[in-house]
């Protein structure tokens, strides 16, 4: 993988998170020569370890945040027009009772100015439910002293596909990708100017040197073990903190909209939010001062989130039992100067830092507007370089804001997903469900057609991945020839989500998906065993909270 890194960089990106995904599109497209290192899977971070929100942020305007929440609804607006197939609109409930802190007036004013903030181009402008309408909207939502609740909109998405597709496209507009490639040194001059990365192939072993005239330190949690890899690192400037959510069957409860909860003992803001056949419930948010790649929910993490959902869903009655998993993450927010802020209250807002030795490096922020943090990073960078006098070339520009992502590219102008998953179900024939072309073009886009049509060609492809279950074989050479997943890990976590939606996460299917990916890239019987194995460890991490 790194002889493809061989030749010098103007510009290397260290993280294939969604902000360094979203760097590297940009600059790609603007005619650098851009490359992207990361140590696992793109995505492997926080940025598949988020809510699966894109939103403005609606509890940013009690702290006076008017400028992030600007942003992030202006942002909003253009990842639903570039990636229409990811980000969709959700409605958001909002229940208002007789002991909560803001009464309905104030709530409704509230959702005024959150609309007034995207220039009324919400993808629906809300409105205030009485509580009988509430009872029919979402019968399963506690009645008991309930005044009414707003109904607004924001997006949901798919975290990780997202910063999937803005690699691919940057990597269609020729930056170069090597995952599982650890930074494991900088490379200086003799003046002690950052002017490359040491880096080890994580899957053979091997270590080079590869050279660059700006390096964008964009690696989220780990930006300042990052920066310590060299005489850069100064103080450490993250005060990292943990979230997690857990997973439902939609059987047991079934919200028809994300109702926003405060949790009963703290009062801190959380979600419940349906997810196809299942219902995911989160976030935490407390400090965390371990290693990002080891985190995972504890038992009072889980038994934290199941008691807001049942004080907020009281006839769910969700136990210990009802949770099918869990995903935990680390997100990468600047330390404030009071240490003793609640977590909650720190700052969204990312920053920009160049230290002497020249790193670039970017930090905080929000999934939403990744894509103008990217741009923002890029122009840092490019800054950097006419100052080094490493920049002879007229840019273009790099349109990341109308050029649409892969799976967008022919989508239809109404978002009709319907007519999208009849076509794709045309395409692949006969043996294709209904929920599997469903499946395939809310996931894939338009590129849905074309596994549609691998799966026509070869009756093997069009298997399930688990029976019952409407994943087919087909992904997985997608997942592989195309969309860069290199284990067994990447494909059950990040490219079918078969870890987070099987009741067993995909345990069963980890020998066929295994045998298939061994055929596909050459895997010895060992080379297997230790990649089911692997994945094996994650699914046993997720539910390492049981133990406690």
């Amino acid at each position: 993988m790194l002889q493809q890194l061989e030749k010098p960089f103007d510009l290397l990106i260290i993280g294939g998170g969604i902000t360094g995904a979203g760097a590297a599109r940009d600059a790609a497209r603007r005619g650098l020569r851009v490359g992207i290192v990361e140590m696992q899977d793109l995505a492997y971070g926080t940025s598949s370890r988020s809510s699966k929100l894109v939103h403005g942020g609606l509890r940013y305007l009690e702290s006076m945040e008017f400028s992030l929440v600007f942003e992030a609804v202006s942002e909003r607006r253009v990842l639903m027009d570039i990636a229409p197939h990811l980000v969709n609109p959700l409605g958001f409930l909002f229940p208002v009772y007789k002991s909560s802190r803001r009464g309905v007036f104030t709530v409704n004013l509230g959702m005024w100015l959150y609309d007034g903030l995207s220039l009324f181009r919400s993808p629906k402008i809300h409105r205030n439910l009485s509580r009988k309408e509430v009872s029919t909207v979402e019968p399963m939502l506690n009645q008991e002293e309930l005044k009414g609740a707003p109904l607004y909109y924001d997006c949901s998405t798919d975290d990780a596909r997202l910063t999937l597709e803005t690699a691919l496209d940057a990597a269609a507009a020729g930056a170069v990708i090597a995952t599982y490639t650890r930074a494991v040194g900088l490379v200086r001059d003799g003046g002690g100017r950052v002017i490359g990365v040491r880096v080890r192939d994580e899957l053979s072993g091997e270590e080079r040197e590869l050279r660059s005239s700006a390096v964008i330190n964009a690696t989220g949690p780990w930006s300042d073990r990052t920066r310590a890899l060299g005489t850069s690192g100064g103080t450490p400037r993250l005060r990292p903190t943990k979230g997690i959510h857990i997973v439902v069957d939609a059987a047991r409860l079934r919200p028809n909209n994300a109702v926003v909860c405060f949790h009963p003992d703290d009062g801190r803001v959380l979600f419940a939010i349906p997810w196809r056949d299942r219902t995911y419930i989160g976030t935490t948010d407390t400090d965390y001062p371990g290693d990002p790649g080891e985190v995972a929910a504890s038992a009072e993490d889980v038994r934290y989130l199941l008691a807001a959902a049942n004080t907020y869903f009281p006839t769910a009655s969700l136990v210990e039992d009802d949770v099918i998993a869990t995903w935990a993450g680390v997100r990468p927010l600047i330390s404030e100067e009071d240490a003793g802020a609640n977590e909650s209250s720190v700052s969204r807002e990312h920053v920009i830092r160049v230290d002497e030795d020249g790193l670039i490096t970017i930090a905080g922020g929000k999934l939403t507007t990744y894509r103008r943090m990217a741009a923002e990073v890029v122009e840092r960078a490019v800054q950097l370089l006419k100052l080094t006098g490493s920049l002879d070339q007229r840019l273009r520009e790099s349109q990341t804001a109308t050029e649409p992502l892969p799976g967008a590219v022919g989508w239809p102008e109404n978002d009709d997903h319907d007519a999208v998953a009849t076509q794709i179900r045309e395409r692949g024939g006969q043996g294709m469900s209904e929920e599997t072309a469903r499946l395939l073009g809310d996931t894939y886009g338009m590129r849905g057609l074309d596994i549609a049509e691998m799966a026509a060609k070869d009756p093997a492809l069009a298997a399930p991945l688990v029976e019952g279950r409407p994943e087919i074989m087909a992904q997985i050479d997608f997942a592989v020839n195309i969309e860069l997943a290199a284990t067994v890990r990447d494909v059950m976590i990040r490219r079918t989500q078969l870890f987070f939606r099987d009741f067993d996460q995909g345990l069963s299917a980890t020998e066929a998906i295994g045998d298939r990916m061994a055929a596909l890239l050459d895997w010895s019987h060992e080379q297997k065993v230790t990649e089911i194995l692997a994945y094996q460890k994650e699914v046993a991490r997720s539910r390492r909270w049981r133990e406690g």
